[in-house]
């Protein structure tokens, strides 16, 4: 008889497309386990008229999940790393991490136009303020609207011309095969992604045996980089309602990390970087931080 591993995701289309992509890829390595997804309605699917910050911000979309997990109503939960808060239960863990998809931020409008062919005043659709932070620098006439829901809901109200862009994640259009989205794409250097944006973040409880993950869906780069993404928010103690951003690349043995972070009132923007041994991810992530925050103070 094989054993049946329960899996928690949340119910967007989105969430269940790297859930099953998270099973097809230890399936690869153990066709001899059976899987049952489980989709969990998250507070952050529910409430969709007011900004993540204003509501309790990135554990709206894990919570739910968290409580499963700790029920042990399913063995595992897939998240979107970016949604994972800086801190989370200490009988918990993050078991593995998939290999990262594209990090970048797209522009998506419905006549592709790009961000400088807009016209004065454009309303951009995001519920990001670390999108809109950055993209303010480049375009400080744009106006921004709060915007909310799963992809396909938010393409449509683009379509039916309640906003004249969107700012999204690359990362989600092309898992649900919609690249052809992606109007302009923004280099990680000059619109930094949220920590660990692009990669999939699979949780469980701690002493779980789930060894059957690291051989399979894990990629140890992607782990790596997101200590270092994941130290950058710990050592600013920083959460949802503050504009932060933090990317880490490696080449070889070697590692580069730089981050933003805004100031309350958005009217300064600090930014830095720092390298070293990619086997020293997290103490650059938090080394990182104090170079930010230096400047902040």
């Amino acid at each position: 008889m094989k054993k049946i591993i329960r899996v928690g995701s949340r119910e967007s289309r989105l969430a269940m497309v790297q859930t099953e992509w998270v099973i097809s890829e230890i399936r690869k390595k153990h066709p001899e386990l059976e899987f049952e997804i489980t989709g969990i309605k998250a507070k952050g699917d529910m409430f969709l008229d007011d900004r993540l910050d204003k509501i309790g911000g990135k554990g709206l979309f894990v919570k739910e999940l968290e409580n499963e997990l700790l029920s042990g109503a399913i063995d595992f939960a897939v998240h979107s790393m970016k949604d994972m808060p800086a801190y989370i239960p200490d009988k918990l863990i993050i078991a593995a991490v998939s290999r990262r998809e594209d990090p970048r931020d797209v522009l998506v409008t419905a006549d592709g136009r790009k961000l400088g062919d807009l016209p004065e005043g454009a309303i951009i659709g995001t519920s990001s303020i670390r999108r809109e932070v950055q993209i303010s620098e480049k375009r400080p006439d744009l106006k921004f609207k709060n915007l909310r829901g799963n992809v396909l809901t938010r393409i449509k109200k683009l379509l039916d011309g309640e906003y004249d862009a969107l700012l999204l994640a690359a990362a989600g259009l092309k898992r649900l095969g919609l690249e052809e989205r992606c109007v302009e794409y923004f280099d990680t250097e000059d619109v930094i992604p949220a920590a660990g944006q692009g990669i999939l973040a699979i949780e469980a409880k701690r002493n779980g045996k789930l060894d059957f993950l690291t051989d399979s869906v894990h990629d140890a780069d992607s782990f790596q980089v997101t200590q270092a993404e994941r130290a950058f928010l710990v050592g600013l103690n920083g959460g949802c309602s503050e504009p932060i951003a933090a990317h880490a690349v490696i080449s070889g043995q070697h590692m580069r990390i730089y981050g933003m972070l805004a100031s309350e009132d958005r009217s300064r923007i600090f930014r830095a970087e720092t390298k070293g041994s990619k086997n020293d991810a997290e103490r650059l992530g938090l080394q990182l931080a104090e170079l930010i925050l230096k400047q902040r103070n």
